[in-house]
């Protein structure tokens, strides 16, 4: 690709399920990568990112940087020509303070854009936010939108409202706070160019067993973690997309000052179920198909805080315009069945969820049973001659 081979890109989060892809996309492409992690020492959790891809042109270069420390950032921009800036907080349940997740998402965004404002050879940096940054299922669809029912990326939530759930918030915020900054970077600072990512909830294959949060759903469904579906929508894309996604969005004019929806489309929870049952079933999992009632799921809020994000979205299923992504970055979407195989043949793969291989059948097992019980019965000179017939039919046979 143009203007990547060879050029000295930063990814930020090197090790997290997104970011592991665009490093080794890069690293396919022939480019420079360098990536920031917490710790070096924590070789479990980074030591794949050096086995991405075989006999890369360019070995991948680590280095630590923390994102509420702003004074890690300047070595890590340092003679960089692009930033991919990945690294956000991604939780599993609502977290007690929505500060935990709004504070490192918003100041983080800001120490790693302070850093590329004072290095003079970056010339453009991509964010990656997310699809909930533009709207969330439970809130009216805007007006502007009300008669198509497609929603782009002109539309946006609320990032002040308290009532929208903090994950969401951080998003919002943080790509607000990117916007803003980019656009008040004053004169004598690196006034760097700015593209973001918007994609939707993220499956497809994992490179490390550590990195498996946003695929929860599909690891719920192999291993039977819940006893029924919610009515719920989800709105599907693939992780080698949004890869690919950040990387165009460095090179291609048209992407600079814009967002850009990753998506592929939206299906229902049962939806999601039935492409596991299909392929999966036959290797012995069984997934659960069976729709649960409102207040059934309703009832579970009370007893778990998850479920409440849940309920706030049954029955609602919502449509966004990838044309952005087709038309501007030029990426088809990966067929959202392939998708959905990939994420569950790489946790299986990588023992997140248990392989399980088919029981013999049981008229198989009876047979042999019974054999092994009539040999027990023979007398030495008849075990003996039997074992003689076998050892002359297998000389005649070979």
């Amino acid at each position: 690709m143009e203007g990547i081979s060879n050029s000295l890109i930063l990814v930020t989060g090197a090790s997290g399920f997104v970011a592991s892809h665009v490093c080794k996309t890069l690293l396919e492409l022939g480019a420079k990568v360098r990536g920031t992690v917490r710790s070096l020492q924590n070789e479990d959790r980074i030591g794949f990112l050096r086995n991405l891809v075989e006999n890369p042109k360019h070995n991948i270069e680590l280095v630590e940087a923390d994102l509420l420390k702003e004074e890690s950032w300047k070595n890590a921009v340092k003679g960089v020509k692009y930033v991919i800036h990945v690294a956000s907080p991604f939780p599993l349940g609502i977290p007690s303070q929505p500060d935990d997740l709004i504070k490192p998402a918003v100041d983080g965004t800001l120490n790693v854009l302070k850093a590329c404002s004072e290095e003079k050879s970056i010339k453009r940096v991509v964010v990656t936010s997310s699809i909930v940054a533009i709207h969330e299922p439970y809130l009216p669809f805007p007006k502007e939108v009300e008669e198509t029912k497609v929603l782009t990326e002109e539309q946006w939530i609320d990032g002040n409202n308290e009532n929208i759930e903090p994950y969401s918030r951080s998003k919002a915020l943080a790509e607000k706070a990117a916007w803003d900054f980019v656009k008040d970077i004053p004169d004598g600072k690196n006034k760097f160019e700015l593209a973001v990512i918007n994609p939707g909830l993220i499956l497809g294959p994992l490179l490390n067993k550590a990195n498996s949060t946003s695929v929860e759903v599909v690891r719920l469904l192999l291993d039977r973690g819940v006893p029924a579906l919610a009515k719920v929508s989800f709105p599907i894309c693939d992780v080698r997309d949004v890869a690919l996604a950040h990387i165009k969005a460095l090179v291609t004019n048209e992407a600079q000052g814009k967002r850009h929806i990753i998506y592929t489309d939206s299906l229902w929870m049962k939806q999601v179920a039935l492409i596991l049952q299909k392929e999966f079933k036959p290797k012995g999992y069984h997934i659960p198909t069976i729709v649960a009632p409102y207040f059934l799921v309703w009832l579970n809020s009370f007893i778990d805080r998850k479920f409440k994000t849940v309920v706030a979205r049954l029955g609602k299923e919502y449509k966004f315009s990838n044309e952005r992504m087709r038309n501007v970055l030029g990426i088809t979407p990966v067929e959202i069945e392939k998708t959905i195989i990939d994420t569950a043949n790489a946790l299986i793969d990588l023992g997140i969820v248990k392989s399980k291989s088919k029981k013999p059948k049981k008229a198989e097992t009876d047979a042999k049973t019974e054999e092994v019980d009539k040999s027990k019965e023979l007398e030495p000179e008849e075990k003996e001659k039997i074992n003689e017939s076998k050892n002359a039919t297998e000389v005649s046979t070979n």
